[in-house]
């Protein structure tokens, strides 16, 4: 029997390839969405995104009981860690959330066809099934590359799934380590850092650059940096592992620092966290006619087309931050252009959040980049410490910060670190959105007492600094 053909074949089910399918089955479109995993989601839900904000709850509800509650007159006696417990509450989580992906598809008609596929042509995508029957060849109108990206590792630190893990590994560790070495001090080596402090474990965090969080705003970052200090991670930036020595069940890191030389650091589990690699391998993108640039991402034109017109390719293959919500964004501008509709991303307006405690999340501008590019410009800043509602619930560490152009006053810029900082950051993304000023923010009456009126009062402080 021949294979039935679609309008658009997918490669990936994750954040990017499944939202891309379901907004192309909404405008009339026929879809394939090909996974190589028995389950949705891709690495985002099963084992990036979704896990580790599991443990990161489950871990805060740990440091909130340890010690905040008796703050507010809770005894709760001695706190245990049932560390199985944890960990199958997390599988759980996302076991509901790929289940929930399956349906939708279903509900949307999306064909799911499981098994690993790489491009024949520019029309065609080979699949290998992934229960080893024969392989079969579907063909489309439009082929997307939504494969993603994996972990990157460093040839001083090679991965053995068990003392030294990736992201993925250091989420089913089976203890709590006595001494856990994060190398890589981005967004996920913070994040997951935190989960094992706030455990029990002392955590030393290796950075190669100067700073923590590189990318963002500086004043943040600082800020950040000496919240997580306060909370017993030990931060070493400026610092690269140039060795390692397994000792039983032990390591002996060897680390290099410029003008300090070399030391040793002793721990009992590593994570490697240097970042993430675009998932191109196996693809058949040579063969096809595909591009790369020099990082290994696919190259594409603004309206997501490879060097082949019929291919198209988005999410953590492609240039920009690898980000679940870009490749979201960007999976849906593809199908609306597949359908004759105009679709673009901003991405101006895409934020980032790193989920600490507190958190962390910007959309547009750094202070650092305005000054670069030799933008004029005003900042305001508010404190959580005078934001009711954060002191109410003993969070009122961080700051809420704006940049807004000096002369037309339009929002160029905003960073969060404090409580909610994920969920407040959307204010200002709608803000960067619509062109809006700080004035208009300002002038916004927000509910009082809310976290929000952080962004109120930072708006505030800078129009009323204009005057």
């Amino acid at each position: 029997m021949a294979e039935p053909s679609y309008d658009l074949v997918i490669l990936g089910g994750g954040p990017g390839g499944y939202v891309a399918a379901v907004r192309a089955a909404q405008l009339g479109l026929s879809v394939a969405c090909v996974e190589r995993e028995a389950r949705l989601g891709g690495v985002c839900l099963r084992e990036g995104c979704i896990p580790s904000k599991a443990l990161l709850d489950s871990s805060e509800y740990v440091h909130l009981a340890r010690g905040r509650f008796a703050e507010h007159g809770i005894g709760v006696g001695e706190v245990t860690v049932d560390l199985p417990a944890m960990m199958a509450r997390k599988d759980r989580v996302v076991e509901t959330l790929t289940d929930g992906v399956a349906k939708l598809l279903a509900r949307h008609k999306v064909a799911v066809v499981h098994g690993t596929g790489r491009l024949t042509g520019p029309d065609r995508v080979a699949v290998t099934p992934a229960d080893g029957g024969p392989e079969r060849e579907i063909t489309g109108g439009a082929v997307l590359l939504a494969t993603g990206s994996r972990a990157a590792e460093i040839s001083s630190l090679p991965l053995d799934g068990e003392r030294v893990v990736d992201s993925t590994g250091v989420l089913a560790l089976d203890r709590i380590p006595d001494h856990l070495v994060v190398v890589g001090g981005g967004a996920i080596g913070l994040e997951l850092g935190s989960v094992w402090r706030r455990l029990g474990a002392r955590v030393t965090v290796v950075e190669a650059l100067p700073r923590i969080a590189a990318n963002l705003d500086g004043q943040i970052g600082r800020a950040l940096a000496r919240f997580l200090k306060r909370q017993g991670l030990d931060l070493k930036v400026g610092t690269l592992v140039t060795g390692a020595d397994t000792r039983g069940e032990q390591i002996r890191l060897t680390l290099h620092a410029e003008g300090r030389g070399d030391e040793n650091l002793d721990c009992d589990r590593v994570l490697v966290a240097v970042g993430r690699k675009p998932l191109t391998d196996g693809l058949g993108l040579e063969e096809a006619g595909v591009l790369l640039d020099k990082a290994g991402r696919v190259v594409v034109d603004a309206e997501y087309r490879t060097a082949v017109p019929s291919v198209f390719a988005i999410g953590d293959l492609i240039a920009g931050p690898m980000l679940a919500h870009k490749a979201s964004a960007e999976g849906t501008a593809v199908a609306e252009i597949l359908a004759g509709l105009p679709g673009e991303v901003n991405y101006d307006a895409v934020p980032s959040v790193i989920y600490t405690n507190p958190e962390v999340a910007a959309v547009g501008a750094t202070e650092e980049q305005l000054k670069e590019r030799g933008v004029p410009y005003v900042a305001g800043s508010f404190p959580f410490g005078g934001v009711g509602r954060a002191v109410c619930l003993g969070e009122a560490e961080g700051m809420v910060k704006l940049l807004a152009h000096r002369d037309t006053d339009r929002l160029l810029g905003a960073h969060v670190v404090g409580p909610r900082a994920s969920d407040l950051i959307a204010e200002c993304v709608l803000a960067v959105e619509f062109a809006a000023s700080a004035e208009d923010l300002a002038r916004t009456v927000h509910g009082h007492p809310t976290f929000g009126e952080g962004v109120m009062e930072a708006a505030a402080a800078l129009t009323h600094g204009r005057s």
